[in-house]
């Protein structure tokens, strides 16, 4: 019923020849049997990085050429316009733009969110489909439960799986799903060459996760939704930003839900905000989102400028809707 947790690092040869696993920097049991059930949930073929962020690097560096250009969701987690800027020492270009518009014409590859984060915007998918660049979309919000990106053109899907694939905070891991055996290949030999490779332990955690992944995500998508309403409701909130509350292309792609993460802008400045995220009980004053317990965080401490300083992110978990709402509202009023 559970499946084995296998740490070893080195497998006997099979007369002489190489077996299925012979060194688990290339592959071992447990992360090749997770990647299968991930493949099978995203529709493609998934490989295991030890982080998010590593597998970003991964694509980047295994599939793209010095001098050649991403063009990123300007509204994307922050952490990968950052690590692309890091990435420019290398010959690596890369541009932002609105995601909710055309990319830039000289990209070689789009990167996109669905949905952005943390201010929720989310692309139409199709229009930047079918052309010469490679398109990216990070559906680490939405998971394979509510999107399957490959199913609508795309290249790769990409998932920070310490969020809600592990869902229990306890899991770093990141995963590429690919539609092309070509890239799957490649990604493969550089994971193997740079050493990128996920722990067993961190991939046995994710099989865990993956039977409950959907009870876990419909029920934060329903919560997070009535929490959406409610607080667009708010005297104290200027702004929500959750993709149910009308936006249409969410609405297109997105099926069963619009997913646990949301945020709002509190009325006043940065102090009042800081005041709301440190005045919640039930809802933890913490980073990251995807876990069965719900956090909030100011993220202006970490973005500055790109986003507004009064901005919220709330990362709703398993609790009963009516006691984070009692919550919020008690640490709004305060």
């Amino acid at each position: 019923m559970t499946t084995p947790l296998d740490r070893s690092t080195v497998w006997p040869y099979e007369r002489g020849e190489l077996g299925e696993f012979y060194y688990a920097r290339y592959s071992s049991p447990t992360v090749a049997e997770a990647e299968q059930a991930l493949g099978e949930l995203d529709g493609g073929r998934a490989l295991l990085f030890p982080s998010g962020s590593a597998a970003i690097t991964s694509v980047v560096l295994a599939l793209l050429e010095p001098g050649q250009t991403v063009a990123l969701a300007e509204d994307a987690y922050y952490g990968t316009s950052v690590l692309l800027r890091l990435l420019g020492r290398w010959g690596l270009r890369f541009v932002e733009f609105d995601q909710t518009g055309p990319a830039p014409q000289d990209a070689d590859l789009v990167w996109l969110e669905t949905p952005s984060n943390p201010l929720l915007s989310f692309p139409d998918i199709a229009t930047f489909t079918g052309g010469d660049a490679l398109v990216v979309v990070d559906s680490t919000a939405a998971t394979p439960v509510l999107l399957r990106p490959l199913e609508h053109g795309t290249d790769l899907a990409v998932h920070s799986v310490t969020k809600y694939l592990g869902g229990h905070s306890d899991v770093l891991l990141g995963a590429v799903v690919c539609r092309r055996d070509e890239h799957y290949e490649r990604l493969l030999e550089f994971r193997g060459r740079s050493g990128i490779v996920a722990a067993p332990d961190a991939a046995w955690l994710l099989l865990r996760s993956l039977p409950t992944l959907e009870l876990r995500v419909h029920r934060q998508s329903e919560t997070a939704l009535e929490l959406a309403k409610r607080l667009s409701t708010h005297s104290a909130v200027e702004r929500v930003n959750y993709p149910g509350l009308g936006d249409e292309a969410a609405a297109r792609y997105l099926r069963g839900g619009f997913g646990g993460l949301l945020s709002f802008e509190v009325s006043g400045n940065a102090e009042a905000a800081r005041r709301v995220e440190t005045s919640t009980r039930v809802i933890a004053n913490a980073t990251s989102l995807g876990g069965v317990k719900s956090v909030l965080e100011t993220r202006y401490r970490w973005e500055g400028d790109r986003i507004p300083e009064s901005l919220v992110r709330l990362s709703v978990g398993l609790e009963d809707v009516d006691a984070l709402w009692d919550d919020l509202e008690g640490a709004l009023a305060r």
